[in-house]
């Protein structure tokens, strides 16, 4: 009797699998049809090479620099306009297939993976300044414009972007991240320097958050939709043009490298430093693993200890208080005397060495993979923060070199393991569980600048709270209510 039960379980389990795996095939055999019934639409409006379906290709527009693994596209579009985009969204959405934006593939979330399939639109054909304002401070982009690229356009003008990630990312791309980087702490993250988006929404409807052509410096008019679509992760809309604010150039610029007795010391520095008023460009940390990695790959020689990358831009007076300032400063935390970078060259080479410590980090370990962690704190937090992280990094035998951007409470481990070791791949990830949640315990952030993709998605909303998640998921739901704007990223799918 028992042996029939069984037998019968065995069957109708037998059976439910077969069902399923009919209803796969079926939805891909679905997903296929609508595709080739699209593809002619395509064509049609940004042309034969404006539609790829080579596998090199989509596997390329499947992954950004993050542990994700690929998830590749079923085609890749490359519109010239926001018109042909939005174009090809009506095609899609009439057709309810995904879209994903992509600018560099420069992210560390997964935010470009084609979880559900569909299609990416790849928005590099997209490359112009369109309209730039020097006297107002301010310029247009499309997103095919990277921030190098923007930068070399204005050398001649006297004026510059200064938001600075490390990579040569896009700069709607850095928009939709909400990027930041080692200047934040002076002249603020995307979302402090972002004044209007064009952004076609899932539907192809265009709309300019701020109003057509607006370009003010402040406004009080409706809700704030420029900060709604910044950080947005491609969930809610493509963006197709950026507004930005530009500074000038300042008179005079000069870097300086300090070395620390310990962490605390290093860090300790740095908050007194901005409570202090210092208006300091870049203050940048590097523990003792770091700054050891960097040497090596850099071909550097500084001292193997805490230590602190820091940049002062202004006019030669004003520089020389704020030097005497922070100089006063880091010698009563016991920091070294200031190594000094003071012509152009030397500091593109001392900077270039702290934008490489992925590189450094990663040679630690060669052909191991590596992981940047990103959380925030306020800055109170950050000395205990920082120490705890790295007794936590000793005690369960991790490579995690520690560098930040420390001004904002902003830091990362670079962890480096073996992808192949599954013991060692669980402890990395325990690890990065435990340094978010004692981020948020600390009245933080789990995500400094990075954006939350498809791996920070359960901390989200622990950070957040169910009902702001329920918030932000009505708000996808009013804008993208069959839900095509790169799902799966940032909210966690609906349970069925």
């Amino acid at each position: 009797m028992l042996l029939g039960v069984t037998r019968s379980g065995q069957l109708l389990s037998h059976r439910r699998c077969l069902l399923q795996c009919r209803k796969i095939k079926s939805g891909n055999a679905s997903r296929s049809a609508a595709l080739d019934s699209v593809l002619s639409a395509f064509r049609s409006i940004c042309g034969e090479d404006g539609v790829s379906l080579g596998e090199a290709v989509r596997e390329q527009h499947g992954r950004d620099e993050s542990v994700h693994r690929c998830r590749p596209p079923d085609v890749v579009l490359f519109p010239r306009c926001v018109e042909e985009v939005s174009a090809l969204a009506k095609v899609c959405h009439n057709h309810q297939l995904p879209i994903i934006p992509f600018g560099t593939g420069t992210g560390l979330e997964g935010g470009v993976g084609a979880v559900k399939g569909g299609v990416c639109f790849s928005l590099r054909k997209m490359d112009q300044v369109l309209d730039l304002h020097q006297e107002d401070f301010d310029v247009t982009v499309e997103p095919g414009v990277t921030r190098k690229a923007l930068n070399a356009y204005l050398r001649d003008t006297g004026l510059w972007f200064p938001v600075d990630p490390g990579a040569d990312a896009s700069l709607c791309g850095m928009a939709a991240t909400s990027a930041s980087g080692t200047n934040a702490v002076r002249y603020g993250t995307m979302r402090e320097n972002v004044l209007n988006l064009e952004v076609v929404l899932a539907d192809g409807t265009v709309i300019h958050t701020a109003g057509k052509g607006r370009r003010p410096r402040k406004t009080s008019a409706g809700y704030n939709l420029t900060n709604l679509f910044v950080g947005s992760e491609g969930t809610l809309g493509v963006i197709t043009k950026t507004t930005l604010r530009l500074y000038g150039i300042p008179e005079a610029m000069v870097s300086a490298v300090c070395s620390f007795p310990s962490v605390q010391a290093a860090v300790d520095s740095t908050v007194q430093i901005l409570q202090a008023g210092v208006p300091i460009a870049r203050i940048e940390f590097l523990d003792d693993v770091m700054i050891d990695a960097c040497n090596r790959f850099s071909f550097l020689s500084y001292p193997v200890t805490p230590t602190l990358f820091l940049e002062f831009h202004g006019s030669e007076r004003s520089l020389e208080e704020q030097v005497n300032t922070t100089e006063g400063i880091t010698q009563s935390n016991g920091g070294s005397d200031f190594q000094w970078a003071r012509d152009a060259e030397t500091r593109e080479r001392l900077w270039k060495a702290r934008h490489d410590a992925w590189y450094a980090a990663q040679a630690l370990r060669p052909g191991c993979k590596a992981y940047a962690t990103d959380v925030c704190v306020p800055l109170s937090r950050l000395p205990q923060i920082v120490v705890e992280t790295k007794e936590d990094l000793i005690e369960n035998g991790l490579t995690g070199p520690i560098a930040g951007h420390v001004g904002d409470g902003n830091f990362h481990c670079l962890m480096v393991f073996d992808s192949s070791d599954p013991e060692e791949l669980h402890r990395v990830h325990l690890f990065t569980e435990r340094l978010a949640r004692r981020a948020l315990a600390m009245d933080g952030t789990c995500t400094g600048e990075h954006g939350v993709g498809l791996g920070k998605r359960v901390l989200l909303c622990e950070e957040m709270g169910r009902m702001a998640i329920q918030v932000m998921q009505d708000l996808k739901d009013a804008l993208d209510p069959k839900n095509l704007m790169n799902p799966g990223k940032i909210l966690q799918p609906r349970e069925l």
